[in-house]
């Protein structure tokens, strides 16, 4: 007998269901940054017109079509020069897929894909989204309203570890193989913050724990597509800055209060100059048969290289990472590549670094935020 998605042990973790939706859409409503949100999403529409067309609202469908997708073209039209994506006709909408993709934006990397899947067609995917941005009822509410499940981040116990990498493995494969939704999942724990785009060999290996015994055709029943996201301008970029080099002086960074919230602001109403998506092939049974011989740990090792190879050639490469790459290595390689009108631009997004001087080494973050832009283009080279 087949075993429900809706059982007892995935209730913390699981999306809303459609009939839970009233309710949501009543505590988001109710919710004081509802005006706020409401003029962002509908900017020519009456405030209680649009609670009252929220309130109507009476499934996962009619919230992602009436509330996402015009909260998605609202971003792009307001911060983005062009959008633009490729590789979906490699997709079938009778598939379901576990789309495993770089992760540069909190919120947009996942809610652009799922625009895009929109309106090509296609049922859009369950999203992971981490405990640690789930603690505002607000964000809860939105996102599960939208697909999201929620990642235990156990911190350092080994055992609730493994106890919620086990579940949550369970999860995506039941949503995949059972009841045939997608899931969108980042390539590793958290943002990506130094440009380097890496799948951590750890999700591989969380993946198999729900199909042990078989590896080969643990990962081929997932039906892994790689996705690569591309920004001219890095969501958060002077953020990731900071971030890093606290690390990089303390040996560790103590997050502030209402940092995550602030974090998926700024990425939404940040200029971001041109985006790419873009849907990477399909991995095949034969790609991970190949590795059928190797030990567990080095054919999740492989297998997450195999990701990285596929995002790295997917990776779309704009102005800013050209300008970086030869800022970096004092060189004019790529000066076709750009304008004088851009890289004055990059020049002066790196003398807004200079705010920060009186706490801050200005020459370190301006390397680090110079090291953002050119990664992508490092890999390139390898």
């Amino acid at each position: 007998m087949k075993k429900m998605i809706d059982k007892e042990i995935f209730d913390s973790i699981r999306p809303y269901r459609d009939d839970e939706i009233p309710a949501a859409m009543q505590r988001i409503a109710d919710n004081s940054l509802f005006p706020m949100l409401a003029s962002y999403v509908f900017p020519d529409a009456d405030i209680a017109a649009v609670k009252e067309e929220l309130l109507s609202i009476r499934s996962i469908t009619e919230f992602q079509a009436r509330i996402m997708a015009p909260m998605n073209r609202q971003i792009i039209g307001q911060t983005m020069t062009e959008f633009t994506y490729g590789g979906i006709d490699q997709l079938s909408p009778d598939m379901k897929y576990l789309f495993i993709g770089n992760h540069r934006d909190i919120v947009l990397d996942s809610s652009l894909m799922q625009y895009t899947l929109f309106c090509n067609g296609h049922e859009t995917s369950e999203i992971t989204f981490g405990s640690n941005l789930m603690q505002n009822q607000l964000i809860v509410d939105i996102g599960k309203s939208n697909k999201m499940f929620k990642v235990e981040r156990p911190g350092n116990n080994a055992r609730e570890f493994y106890r919620s990498s086990q579940q949550l493995s369970e999860y995506i494969r039941q949503v995949i193989c059972e009841l045939h939704r997608s899931v969108w999942i980042a390539q590793r724990n958290g943002r990506t913050k130094d440009g380097f785009d890496l799948t951590d060999q750890g999700l591989i290996k969380m993946l198999g724990m729900s199909r042990k015994g078989d590896k080969v055709n643990a990962m081929d029943e997932l039906h892994i597509v790689p996705v690569a996201i591309s920004y001219e301008w890095e969501p958060c970029d002077i953020l990731k800055v900071l971030e890093l080099y606290e690390k990089q002086q303390m040996g560790y960074y103590l997050k502030k209060p209402g940092e995550d919230i602030n974090s998926i602001l700024t990425g939404m109403l940040q200029p971001k100059g041109k985006v790419h998506l873009e849907f990477c092939e399909p991995l095949k049974y034969d790609d991970f048969a190949v590795y059928d011989a190797y030990t567990l740990s080095d054919f999740n090792r492989a297998v997450a290289a195999l990701i990285d190879r596929r995002i790295h050639r997917a990776y779309r490469f704009m102005s800013n990472n050209y300008i970086a790459h030869d800022l970096n290595y004092g060189q004019d390689l790529y000066a076709e590549k750009y304008t004088e009108e851009q890289k004055a631009a990059f020049l002066n997004r790196l003398g807004e670094l200079k705010q920060y001087e009186e706490e801050c080494n200005v020459d370190d973050l301006s390397e680090l935020l110079v090291g953002i832009y050119t990664h992508p283009l490092d890999f390139a080279d390898r």
